[in-house]
């Protein structure tokens, strides 16, 4: 099993302000499988995300990616779990604007032994005639490949996606979709999409939705649809 998540619960605040965003959230996630987490707004599925990746610590339960518990890391284990292991991709890309788009790859190849090689990844993603450009010349489409290739540089086991679709028009969003279908064919990554985007279900190997903090749907799709062939 490469993810096993077994009953997390989160909250935030204390008193009148206080949340519980994550109320017993159990679920497994095998190496390879690209998984989409659906939900409203406030549901709990970045949440659950960012435990996965290390970024948000829980009050309970257990998080185990290829049988390590990760809660029970300390600060230095768990910065190098996330520096070895993961990539991530968010929906406002967060490049670094006076770098240019190879620049900005490289400031995560240097953080590994074994970085994918720079000229395929950029030939990959279609990058290799902007790898010059600073991000500011970029569309909104090929602000988000740099930062796809940024993740990817550090070949990393599992790769973690947060609305990475949420900031992009229609074309852009079926484009970076199909990227996302490649990357995980070509490289075996396993992938983890948070989404609002319902038609991204049919292109996961994996759905799971939650609703007011609980996971209310988990399942393993029978038929996988192109992401070429989506449309919303």
């Amino acid at each position: 099993m490469f993810i096993e998540v077994n009953d997390i619960k989160k909250s935030y605040g204390e008193g009148g302000s206080y949340a519980q965003v994550l109320k017993g959230v159990s679920t497994r996630i095998e190496k390879g499988q690209i998984c989409a987490i659906l939900g409203p707004s406030g549901s709990g599925k970045s949440t659950l995300l960012n435990t996965i990746g290390g970024l948000d610590t829980i009050d309970s339960g257990s998080v185990k990616i290829s049988g390590v518990e990760i809660t029970q890391l300390n600060a230095k284990e768990l910065s190098l779990y996330r520096r070895n292991y993961l990539g991530f991709i968010f929906q406002f890309y967060n490049l670094v604007p006076n770098l240019t788009v190879k620049e900005n790859i490289q400031v995560c190849e240097y953080l590994t032994q074994t970085p994918l090689d720079m000229n395929e990844l950029l030939e990959t993603l279609g990058l290799t005639e902007h790898q010059k450009k600073f991000p500011s010349q970029l569309s909104g489409g090929q602000q988000q490949r740099c930062a796809i290739a940024r993740a990817l540089i550090k070949n990393p086991e599992l790769l973690l996606c947060d609305e990475p679709t949420g900031a992009l028009d229609y074309q852009a969003s079926r484009e970076i979709l199909m990227l996302i279908e490649k990357i995980n064919k070509r490289y075996g990554t396993t992938l983890i999409i948070v989404t609002h985007n319902t038609a991204i279900k049919e292109m996961v190997d994996r759905v799971i939705k939650i609703k007011d903090g609980r996971i209310s749907d988990d399942y393993v799709n029978t038929v996988i649809k192109p992401a070429s062939q989506l449309e919303w």
